[in-house]
């Protein structure tokens, strides 16, 4: 799913989707698998676009 494909106000934190990718690598033990990579760089789409709503409302 996209970022830009996300209702308003629906983003979660960048701190929260940060804590997610933190407990993603701390059960994957530092290798993903295929699954595990798939909901990681969803996370990453997500934190990104996270920042970027911060980085606007802060403007």
């Amino acid at each position: 799913m996209s970022p830009d494909s996300l209702p308003p106000g629906s983003v979660r934190s960048a701190a929260e989707v940060n804590e997610q990718i933190r407990a993603l690598w701390l059960r994957a033990g530092g290798t993903l698998s295929a699954q595990e990579r798939a909901e990681y760089e969803l996370l990453v789409i997500e934190w990104a676009a996270a920042i970027r709503c911060q980085v606007i409302e802060a403007a």
